[in-house]
């Protein structure tokens, strides 16, 4: 009898151990060169990703970091493709004036140095072409989990993409 009681606060503990994961934030991040672009790019520049997702808040805090672009920066994304693989836009991380975010809500590129800001679903606007719809803020969170999911800075002279990195969860 003993035994049945000195397990049940271990399970209890073991129980909300795997419920304060399943709630807590992941971390992830991506290193951010030419070379990952598809076709690579020979650049000097290259940048930081960070993010924390927080599922149950419906939110996604992140920061961008870049330095060295060869040309003026213009806008910055998560696309949703697997490395090696050209995708569509999920959400803007920055935007400029010659081109911006669809729903207004990307903080302004900078030329060098960061950005930062929160992602909702308000801020996915697809790529309806491979399936994810405009407000699919879990597809966002799913394809960060599943590796699939890159950030991507664009230049004027690099239209495509100066500098890129394929997003992966942190292990710490």
């Amino acid at each position: 009898m003993q035994r049945s009681f000195a397990l049940v606060p271990l399970i209890g503990i073991a129980t909300l151990g795997i419920a304060g994961s399943a709630l807590g934030a992941d971390r992830s991040h991506a290193k951010l060169q030419g070379y990952s672009e598809v076709p690579a790019i020979a650049t000097t520049a290259s940048g930081k990703f960070k993010a924390t997702i927080r599922e149950h808040d419906g939110a996604i805090d992140y920061e961008l970091s870049y330095t060295g672009l060869e040309a003026d920066v213009r806008q910055a994304h998560i696309h949703l493709g697997q490395m090696d693989v050209n995708g569509g836009v999920m959400v803007f991380l920055c935007q400029t004036t010659f081109n911006a975010d669809p729903t207004g809500l990307a903080p302004t590129c900078v030329q060098d140095g960061s950005v930062s800001g929160t992602l909702t679903a308000a801020n996915v606007i697809g790529p309806a072409g491979q399936g994810v719809d405009a407000a699919e803020f879990a597809e966002l969170v799913k394809a960060i989990r599943s590796g699939v999911a890159y950030a991507n800075v664009h230049t004027v002279k690099y239209t495509g993409g100066e500098v890129r990195g394929q997003i992966s969860l942190k292990s710490e």
